[in-house]
């Protein structure tokens, strides 16, 4: 008897081992794993650098209304948190945005990145979404995804109302040829603002081929005294048009005071400035937001980068404000756009720029980036660089001719 109670025991605990290590299986399998949720219950938590005062963080805020609404989401559903700073602030937000109860969460800043892949690797059962970002491809989290947009698409456009606009103010006999000379107001020296601030001149070059262009960095993404400043030393400095990769209404709102034609970003800067504001290129956040609402709620993987396209209606520009634009500039526009989307044009062309006088034929890009910003990837191929296409976030960082830096 006592030996039939005991392969009893026996066999009592080898179930219970059984169902213990089943249930951690499970609840390993868990971690990572896709289950559909419906969408009344999802709930969306997101992260700005700054406010609806930043140009920059308002076109994220817009877009997440508009996804919000597109997709009938309730007040309660989306929690946005503002100003919070590229360090670990971002963290703690996180944290409390997956306290709420938040299934996905989406950060607007460059600088946000390695903190939302700290929280990424805590909660796994979270989708983290980054845009502007570059690591996603590497650091192989299964819920961290990076998000950018041929940006370089609208830039170029936007160059090319520029370049019109030059045209016409040297016909007018403002300046001549050789003095057609362009401003920018740029952030920072990274590919990011490289790869838009040279697609906006070789823009503008296509149909204006005398133009050179000066830049100045403020070294900040947000910094409404120093964006006016630059602008203003810029105008000073002959420059006959102004555009900007920054995220105030400091750059604008001097040339309005001065009368100098001014190409914006990331919205219209038409109401403020109505005699001096051509157009703004902008990321449409729009599509994106909604694509990865609906991939958390239909249980579906987001990808690792997604990049959106003037083709998919995230690359966009402002409408072309008609009284400071020159004429005939609506027609090249919707000409070059259906080209663009073709593929007939393509704006890194080599043909079309040099660097330090020689063509471009081969260029190692840091697509990976790594401590040391080696070179990785061939980026020259079929005779243009291929930009956003090994990565989301851009990743060309050439000084081109005609192009000079002033500090």
């Amino acid at each position: 008897m006592k030996k039939i109670l005991s392969i009893f025991l026996i066999l009592a605990l080898l179930a219970s081992s059984l169902v213990m290590f089943s249930a951690c299986g499970d609840k390993d399998g868990d971690e990572n794993e896709l289950k559909p949720i419906a969408m009344s219950e999802i709930k969306v938590g997101f992260i700005f650098l700054h406010d609806e005062n930043s140009t920059y963080d308002k076109n994220f805020m817009d877009a997440a209304n508009e996804a919000k609404k597109a997709l009938g989401l309730r007040d309660d559903q989306v929690i946005m948190k503002t100003n919070i700073e590229e360090g670990q602030g971002c963290k703690t937000a996180a944290d409390e945005l997956v306290k709420a109860g938040c299934n996905v969460i989406f950060a607007d800043s460059f600088g946000h990145e390695d903190f939302m892949i700290e929280a990424a690797t805590e909660y796994k059962n979270v989708q983290f979404c980054h845009a502007t970002g570059t690591k996603a491809h590497t650091a192989k989290l299964a819920n961290f995804h990076n998000a950018f947009a041929s940006i370089y698409e609208g830039r170029y456009l936007a160059g090319i109302v520029a370049g019109l606009k030059l045209n016409e103010m040297i016909a007018n006999g403002d300046f001549t040829a050789a003095e057609a000379k362009m401003g920018y107001v740029g952030a920072m020296p990274y590919a990011e603002v490289k790869s838009g601030l040279t697609s906006f001149y070789l823009g503008a070059k296509s149909v204006c081929p005398t133009v050179t262009m000066e830049v100045k960095y403020t070294n900040s993404w947000y910094d409404f005294a120093k964006e006016q400043e630059f602008a203003n030393a810029l105008i000073d400095n002959g420059c006959k048009l102004i555009s900007q990769h920054a995220d105030s209404m400091g750059a604008p709102n001097a040339c309005e005071a001065k009368g100098v034609p001014n190409v914006a970003y990331n919205g219209s800067t038409v109401g403020d400035c109505p005699t001096t504001a051509l157009i703004s290129s902008r990321i449409n956040w729009a599509p994106y937001m909604e694509y990865m609402i609906k991939q958390v709620v239909e249980g579906k993987a987001i990808v690792t980068d997604y990049t959106g396209t003037l083709a998919d209606g995230s690359v966009q520009l402002t409408a072309l404000n008609t009284a400071a634009a020159a004429a005939g500039t609506q027609a090249k526009l919707d000409e070059v756009t259906a080209k663009l989307k073709s593929g007939e044009i393509k704006v890194f062309n080599t043909a079309t720029f040099t660097v330090k006088g020689q063509p471009l034929t081969s260029y190692m890009a840091d697509v990976n980036t790594d401590a040391n910003w080696e070179g990785d990837t061939e980026v020259i191929k079929d005779g243009y660089f291929h930009e956003s296409e090994y990565r989301s976030a851009p990743y060309f960082d050439l000084d081109i001719d005609g192009i000079t830096t002033l500090q």
